[in-house]
Order: structure tokens, then C-alpha cells, then sequence
């Protein structure tokens, strides 16, 4: 049973508190003093539904709103000797998971993804060495699982997607952000519509099943009429998956350093546009899969790319400097900054790294962090909870372990009343505050370790 403690009191949430992709984020993580072995970390996990994530930490620009792991550029061979440590890593990770209990023979992969950075900063035949470190470093079949990878308008080049459509890929996320030249200049993302539109449509001629487009509300200067030419330049594409973000300032970022965002109407321009643009997707036909993940309902299931990644009860493997990994107990990957001068100290520790066989920096799991996790990656999908799958893992209900927090969460309106019964899912608003409600189920420990940290 878990200790359920009291979540922060509040009055009137703020709509946009954090951006919670992850339980619990990296700022929670601290060096691990004993160093566990991996081949120890992972015996007894269950290893027949392994996400596999690559990340490549490297951008030919660095937006104003990024605080991603990524440098600008690579100069003096940097991306060759970043493969090979990636190279070094997959072995080492594969050498684990073999001598961990069951052996190697119990290792599967069910879905596969690039991230970064932008992984097609990569030339082609960088890309297609990427893909035998997946394949025969760590025994993913890329061309049998959902692969899903990022790029930008500048990196879809023909030759690039000519590799990932060849090695398998399925979805291509691209981030536009805005169709608005002057947007997408106030968001310190120097493109313009027509390279856009070129990429798009390189895109579209390499016929990878899956088209996300990545767009941005609250933009400095952006109003509904902006956001409804975006969107509607999006829509003409007739992409499979549509994400809508709202943009955030956050700490040694571009704007963050300018000292944009942060009061009250910002809060209520973003929830108005986010409104309007969900209610544009949904009369086009789309469903929504999360607060900002939306489908064409005519994908099929094995084209697309994983739903915003729930680790409820399935494992990763991250490999790269910014990747993370997860078990049932313990979430582990290396250190982590956003300032560009301490990303480039790390990335070339990394890139001089030999001994990979150990797990560095990260949080152990226990029950109570399990359950949050449980609760908190799965409410916040659309879809919602089945009670009975919470209970079958842990021996209680959802409502037996956090009773304050759903009794906020339904006192105000967040939970759907007309939800089968057995099911946790949020309503409309409940979907719309998700990045309130989900800080609202950390744990005071981890919310003391994320205060805690000191940003570089």
C-alpha cells in the first residue's frame, strides 16, 4: 500500500505548471554512488517489450525555446566519434542484458525511436550506421517494429529519408512550430514557410507510412487568426499525427534569457488557443490521443509510433548522452544540463567514454514512486485507466492509494463522470490542465530533489 501524502495546496491551478513526458524528470536524478552494473539492474526484468531510443544530441540551430540535450554543430569528426561511443554503449548494453537472468535469448524489442537534437543532422550514411548499431548491436528489428524518428525542415533531405524509409521507418516527426515567418522568427527558430512546405514535401514522396507535424501555440505575437493559418496549412498535408505544444520559457534557454512569458494572459492565451486548435483537429476528424497528441483514426496501429512513451509496466533502453533507461526500480542515464558549454563538456566525455557497463546517474523506483508513476502515465492519455489493471500490478485501487489527489482532481472537473465504470479518464478540462494535474501527483521527494538541483 502507498503512503499517500498530502500534494501541495493550491487554489487556482496554473494550466501550464510543467511539461510532464517523463516520471520522474532528470532534474530528480543524482549520481548513483554504488554504480550498479547493468547486467544487475536488469535481471529479473522482464525484457519481451524493450523500447529501444537513440538520441543524437546535435542541431544545425538551437531554438529559442529548446532545452533539450543538443549542441549546435559538430565540429572535427565529432558525429563519427559519437557513433562509435554509441557503438561502445550498444555493445556493453547488450553484453548486460545477455548476462542478466534469462539471458539474451529473452530479449525483444517492440518499438524503436531517434530522437535528439535531430537525428537526420546525421548524413545518410551516418543515419544507416545508426541503424546497424540498433539492428546488430542490440538486435532490433527495424523493419518489424514502429520506428519512429525526428527531423527538422533544414535535415529532410532526399538522401536521408531515402535511408530511413529504406532501414524501415515508419513515422517522421518534424518540428514546424509555425507556417508564420514572423513566428517562427520570435521563437528564435530561423526558417521559412517555403522550406517548410520543400520539406514536407520530400516527406511525402519518400511514402513513410506516418506524418507528424509538431506546431507551437503562445508565440509572442501569434493570435487566433495566426494559429488557425498554421494549423491550416498543417491540415493540408493531411498529416497522420498532429502534436500542438504550448511554449514554455524555461532556464538558459534562448528566451528564457530575453525574460519572455511567465504572468497570468500568457496563461489564458495559451488555453485559449490550445482550445481552438483541439476543437479545429477534432471537426477535421482527428482523435485526440493526449493533451498534445492527435491521430488520423485511419493509421493503422502498426505505422504508428508509440503514444506519448508510458513506462507503466514495459522497459527502455536509452542509448546516448541524453537518453534515458528504465526499469521497475531504478531510472538511469547520464548527467544532464542545458546550458551549450556544459553539453559540450559532457557530450565529449561521452564521445571518450570506453567502460559503458554501469549505470552512472539516475532514482531508484520504489512502490510509492511506482504507483505514481503508474497512475500519473496513463491518466494523462486520453484513453484513461482501467482500475483493474492498477490493482492486478499493486494489490490496491487507485482511490485506496491517493484519495486526496482524485478528490481534488474531481472537485474540479478534471475526471470524466461518464466514463465506463472501471475506467479513470479525464474530461475535456481534465485533458486541458494535464500539465497541472500531472505535477500534482509527484511525490514531495521528488519535487525536494527537483527544487534542489542547480541548473547549468
Amino acid at each position: 500500500m502507498s503512503t499517500t501524502l498530502a500534494p501541495r495546496p493550491y487554489e487556482a491551478p496554473r494550466p501550464y505548471e510543467s511539461y510532464v513526458y517523463a516520471y520522474p524528470h532528470k532534474t530528480a536524478y543524482r549520481p548513483l554512488e554504488d554504480r550498479p552494473a547493468l547486467r544487475g539492474v536488469w535481471a529479473g526484468e522482464r525484457k519481451d517489450a524493450l523500447s529501444l531510443y537513440l538520441h543524437i544530441p546535435f542541431c544545425e540551430v538551437r531554438c529559442g525555446f529548446c532545452n533539450l540535450f543538443t549542441r549546435i554543430g559538430a565540429p572535427d569528426e565529432l558525429t563519427t566519434r559519437y557513433l562509435d561511443a554509441l557503438d561502445r554503449q550498444a555493445t556493453a548494453v547488450r553484453d548486460a542484458l545477455a548476462e542478466a537472468e534469462g539471458g539474451a535469448d529473452t530479449v525483444r524489442f517492440a518499438a524503436a525511436a531517434f530522437g535528439g537534437g535531430t537525428p537526420t543532422y546525421l548524413d545518410a550514411d551516418e543515419l544507416d550506421r545508426l541503424c546497424d548499431i540498433a539492428e546488430k548491436r542490440m538486435g532490433a528489428d527495424l523493419r518489424a517494429v514502429p520506428l519512429s524518428v525526428e527531423t527538422s525542415p533544414a535535415t529532410a533531405t532526399v538522401d536521408r529519408l531515402a535511408v530511413l524509409a529504406e532501414r524501415g521507418a515508419t513515422r517522421l516527426s518534424i518540428g514546424v512550430q509555425s507556417f508564420v515567418d514572423a513566428e517562427a522568427k520570435a521563437a528564435v527558430r530561423p526558417q521559412r514557410r517555403a522550406e517548410v512546405e520543400a520539406a514536407l514535401g520530400r516527406i511525402r514522396d519518400a511514402r513513410i507510412p506516418v506524418l507528424n507535424i509538431d506546431l507551437i501555440y503562445g508565440i509572442d505575437g501569434q493570435t487566433e487568426a495566426s494559429w488557425r493559418h498554421s494549423l491550416d496549412a498543417a491540415l493540408a498535408w493531411r498529416p497522420e499525427e498532429l502534436y500542438l505544444y504550448p511554449l514554455y520559457v524555461r532556464p538558459l534557454t534562448g528566451l528564457g534569457r530575453l525574460g519572455t512569458g511567465g504572468d497570468a494572459a500568457w496563461d489564458d492565451q495559451r488555453l485559449r488557443l490550445y482550445r481552438q486548435g483541439r476543437d479545429q483537429l477534432l471537426a477535421h476528424g482527428y482523435e485526440q490521443m493526449s493533451m498534445r497528441m492527435f491521430r488520423r483514426p485511419d493509421v493503422p496501429f502498426q505505422d504508428a509510433g508509440p503514444d506519448d512513451y508510458a513506462c507503466q509496466t514495459d522497459g527502455m533502453i536509452g542509448l546516448g548522452c541524453g537518453a534515458r533507461s528504465y526499469t521497475s526500480t531504478l531510472h538511469y542515464s547520464f548527467d544532464y544540463a542545458v546550458d551549450m558549454r556544459e553539453i559540450r563538456t559532457l557530450i565529449d566525455t561521452y564521445t571518450a567514454t570506453e567502460d559503458f557497463s554501469r549505470a552512472e546517474v539516475g532514482r531508484r523506483i520504489d512502490g510509492d514512486e511506482a504507483r505514481r508513476r503508474h497512475l500519473l502515465q496513463s491518466l494523462l492519455q486520453a484513453e484513461g485507466m482501467a482500475e483493474a489493471d492498477y490493482r492486478e500490478r499493486f494489490g490496491s485501487g487507485p482511490a485506496e492509494d491517493f484519495p486526496a489527489e482524485l478528490a481534488r482532481f474531481a472537485a474540479s472537473g478534471w475526471l470524466d463522470e461518464s466514463a465506463p465504470a472501471g475506467t479513470l479518464r479525464l474530461s475535456p478540462e481534465g485533458l486541458a490542465y494535464s500539465d497541472a494535474l500531472g505535477p500534482a501527483l509527484f511525490s514531495p521527494a521528488v519535487r525536494a530533489s527537483m527544487a534542489a538541483y542547480e541548473t547549468k
